[in-house]
């Protein structure tokens, strides 16, 4: 594994390792200081008992050096009211202080003698026998005391083996539950939230920012939702939109067949009427079609080369025969060497829009320019007329479906979908389409991906149009914009 595959540094990855690294030593941590701590607890004396013993130590010397045995005697049978245990006082060389001497079997036991910080065998049988020295002579004299019950060590050491190896690290793995849930499930709930949303209607519904601004894993899930609710809600809304625009629009060719149907006129007009408004209906229909999967469609077009100005050429030609303009008022100033990459019939349907809606617009008698220029990686193409432009708040909304700017009934100039199906068309192949007024009309701009590539088998070249152009001619219907 090399380090170029490791996550980067605000992966989710770190955050759990570090979240769990620091669990492990936490639980290091709590294993070793609290088990000395317990241990302390369960195998040493505590303070208590050896304050005790060592205040019972003190006591048998003193009254060994006042009294000596006699006073150990009674010294020892007061002891005896207060611990119901062995309790004896011995000199250095292991004889017993007081009148009593030491039976056989206490003199065995003198020679397995604990002290007061010794730890306590939990294997022990009994209770053990410690030796405490006299505090201010040790050579004197000692106590040997059978360890008082209540003093041994460990009396609840079920009871914090339980909070040690049971309570404390469930808490502590309670804690690191809760940390995985805020690291982990609350955003995903977030996400489940949202999409439990989308399920009830409002695709408006966004995450908070505090998902979305995480730049791990999940925050890149999160922008993502967002992304898609985004793109979700406009792809709802336009196909809302064009379905109510698409019925407004055909009430006006139904309306005018019901008249022509109810009127006095010939067979001959009447067929002509109705074959014009079905073609009309058609159009609308197969252009607002197009427009939506435009829309929708977010396939990769396959790309080839394609020479602009060979383009031009054909186009143009077209144009000119369907409107009666000739061919000198259709100017192109495009170099050869103008090869963009996209797909052909895509692009041509694009440009042959924006042509014709130039010609719409245009005055008797004025010219339409192609132009364009290198610019870097792309190249930038315009459309030029003198229809005198329009109004700087409708540069943008020239490109909305079914916008109207010259007050025309739907199908007598276009139905308003050229402009749009021809922006959705150029996004499509990575370029960009905008409108912008000049002295004498509006030029639309056009960025395309350059091609450096020269010709290539599949590509549109300068040449007269021959069998290669018969395909585009075929898709890329002439359209009234």
């Amino acid at each position: 594994m090399k380090w170029t595959d490791l996550p980067g540094r605000h992966s989710l990855f770190w955050k759990l390792a570090c979240l769990l690294v620091a669990f492990c030593l936490l639980m290091i941590w709590l294993s070793w200081s609290w088990g000395r701590y317990m241990e302390q607890k369960n195998l040493f004396l505590s303070d208590e008992a050896r304050g005790t013993l060592m205040r019972y130590a003190a006591e048998a010397e003193q009254a060994w050096n006042q009294r000596q045995s006699a006073g150990v005697d009674a010294w020892l049978q007061s002891v005896g009211h207060r611990e119901s245990t062995w309790v004896g006082v011995i000199g250095g060389d292991l004889q017993s202080l007081s009148s009593y001497p030491l039976t056989e079997k206490e003199t065995r036991r003198l020679t397995f003698l604990r002290g007061l910080d010794w730890p306590t065998s939990r294997h022990t049988k009994g209770l053990p026998w410690l030796r405490v020295p006299f505090p201010n002579d040790p050579s004197a004299g000692s106590l040997v005391i059978e360890l008082p019950r209540r003093f041994v060590p460990g009396h609840y050491r079920v009871f914090w083996r339980v909070i040690t190896n049971g309570v404390i690290p469930g808490l502590f793995t309670l804690l690191l539950c809760v940390g995985l849930y805020r690291l982990l499930v609350v955003p995903l709930n977030s996400l489940r939230e949202q999409a439990n949303a989308w399920r009830a209607d409002p695709l408006n519904v966004r995450l908070s920012s505090r998902i979305t601004n995480r730049p791990d894993e999940l925050g890149e899930l999160g922008r993502a939702f967002d992304h898609l609710s985004e793109r979700l809600q406009s792809t709802v809304a336009l196909q809302q939109q064009l379905l109510r625009d698409l019925s407004h629009e055909l009430r006006t060719p139904l309306s005018r067949l019901r008249v022509a149907s109810e009127s006095e006129q010939g067979l001959t007009q009447l067929r002509e009427r109705i074959g014009r408004e079905v073609d009309g209906m058609q159009r609308l229909v197969e252009d607002t079609l197009q427009l939506a999967w435009l829309d929708t469609e977010r396939a990769p077009l396959p790309d080839e080369s394609i020479q602009i100005q060979a383009l031009w050429e054909m186009l143009t030609e077209n144009a000119c025969y369907e409107s009666g303009w000739p061919a000198s008022r259709l100017q192109c100033a495009v170099d050869s060497s103008c090869w963009v990459r996209g797909h052909l019939n895509t692009l041509a349907q694009a440009l042959e829009n924006i042509l014709r809606n130039a010609i719409r617009h245009s005055p008797q008698g004025s010219v339409v320019r192609l132009g364009g220029q290198r610019d870097g990686d792309f190249w930038h193409v315009w459309l030029e007329d003198e229809g005198g432009g329009v109004a700087e708040a409708d540069l943008e909304r020239i490109f909305c479906p079914f916008i109207r700017l010259d007050g025309s009934r739907p199908g007598d100039g276009g139905f308003g979908l050229g402009l749009s199906i021809a922006r959705n068309a150029v996004q499509r192949q990575g370029g960009s389409l905008w409108a912008e007024n000049t002295e004498v009309g509006l030029r639309l701009n056009i960025r395309l991906v350059a091609d450096d590539g020269g010709v290539s088998d599949d590509a549109i070249v300068g040449s007269p149009p021959g069998d290669k152009l018969a395909p585009t001619v075929e898709v890329c219907r002439p359209q009234m914009v």
